[in-house]
């Protein structure tokens, strides 16, 4: 049974996953963090503003993206 995302709460779940990474670049840049780190950050958030996009322009189910979202956040926030 999938679970029901507006789009509006599927947005919110990417902006919340969008904050985590833009922090983390943010700590990791101050750190001297390598640029390996930092571009896979980069490139997360980068994920971040294409999927948000999408969700905008309504080309992808918002449960989808808003399941994913949870998900990796999750995720992250358990490292």
């Amino acid at each position: 049974m999938s679970e029901q995302w507006s789009t509006e709460a599927a947005e919110q779940a990417v902006q919340h996953v969008t904050s985590w990474y833009t922090e983390q670049i943010r700590k990791r840049q101050r750190s001297g963090e390598g640029p390996e780190v930092l571009q896979a950050l980069k490139e997360g958030l980068a994920a971040c503003a294409a999927d948000l996009e999408t969700l905008q322009e309504g080309g992808e189910d918002a449960a989808e993206i808003g399941a994913r979202y949870a998900a990796l956040a999750q995720e992250l926030e358990g490292q």
